[in-house]
């Protein structure tokens, strides 16, 4: 049973090898989505002229198609309907609120926006609990009191294999949260500062960098201070992953929002949405094609008005089936 604030769950011990992807996730089917007034504040990627009346059900075609696609491919994709009421039109991104760990860890995480905190859903924490080994839940969604934000796996990139945990600080993303959530898994944090072309900070890690099984997409030059960027590539370098470098251009494309996942066959596979492909030069295309299979998503909607592309989508799942 579960209450809000409160979690009863029974410990148990798991034990399992690191794996950087895995081949189950979860999607929310937007209800109401749409241009966020209170997230712009901070995201520069969302476009509010590109809203429309029927916004909501282009992104819903969107949505379809990729959970399609993301089938085919062979993922096991866990679908919950958003709610009509309380309106969220960033529901469709489920992975700033919530993350689930391979050793049984649940994360519930504070939301910068107070029309984002609605999305954090006890009833869709219950089912999934019905479904997969919880041995501990962590919730920091308190930390809104405090004026303190962590957005899931958008504020933090997970290196799972080596845990190491890359964060870029922001309005979004509060280091010493960060830093103290680290302890709590067990994870070495590295935390920067990023900004884009206009010298904004970036809102999300997860839009700048991707840390797949082999490789890493990273907009080296958002990393403005040469200390912090050295740091970062050579934790990346000596994880034996090769560095992607993408221009400031191909993150504003999306190009760094990308997820690798394992189809159920045992196939590497990296979801990118199509805008972010189209961009990338054939060098770049080659080299994340030697490792993983490229599954674009056509999502121009989605990622235009909501500022968030087909990672933000993506809540995966490492928990093991009960």
């Amino acid at each position: 049973m579960i209450k809000k604030g409160k979690f009863y769950l029974q410990t148990k011990t798991i034990f399992l090898h690191a794996m950087q992807t895995t081949s189950r996730v979860f999607m929310i089917r937007p209800s109401s989505f749409g241009f966020n007034e209170q997230t712009a504040v901070s995201n520069s990627f969302q476009n509010k002229a590109a809203d429309r009346p029927k916004a909501n059900q282009l992104a819903q075609l969107e949505f379809d198609n990729a959970v399609v696609q993301l089938k085919l491919a062979g993922i096991d994709v866990i679908v919950f309907d958003d709610t009509i009421s309380p309106v969220k039109p960033d529901a469709v991104f489920p992975n700033n609120w919530i993350s689930l760990h391979a050793d049984g860890t649940v994360v519930l995480y504070p939301m910068c926006t107070p029309n984002r905190r609605t999305e954090r859903r006890l009833d869709i924490l219950e089912k999934l609990i019905r479904v997969f080994e919880v041995k501990s839940i962590v919730d920091l969604s308190h930390e809104e009191e405090n004026n303190r934000f962590l957005e899931g796996t958008g504020s933090i990139v997970f290196d799972h294999i080596n845990k190491i945990a890359y964060a870029c600080i922001s309005p979004r993303t509060d280091k010493v949260l960060f830093e103290k959530l680290c302890i709590v898994l067990g994870y070495e944090a590295i935390s920067f500062y990023a900004h884009d072309s206009n010298g904004k900070e970036i809102y999300h890690t997860n839009v700048m960098m991707c840390i797949a099984e082999k490789f890493a997409v990273v907009c080296l030059d958002s990393i403005s201070d040469k200390k912090e960027r050295a740091l970062v590539i050579s934790k990346i370098t000596r994880s034996n992953r090769e560095v992607i470098d993408i221009s400031f251009f191909q993150m504003e494309k999306f190009a760094g929002n990308m997820l690798g996942l394992k189809s159920k066959t045992g196939e590497d596979l990296i979801v990118l949405s199509q805008t972010a492909l189209n961009c990338l030069d054939k060098k770049q295309r080659d080299s994340i094609e030697n490792y993983n299979r490229l599954i674009p998503l056509q999502i121009p909607t989605i990622e235009t008005i909501g500022g968030g592309s087909a990672r933000c989508m993506i809540a995966e799942i490492f928990c093991v089936i009960k």
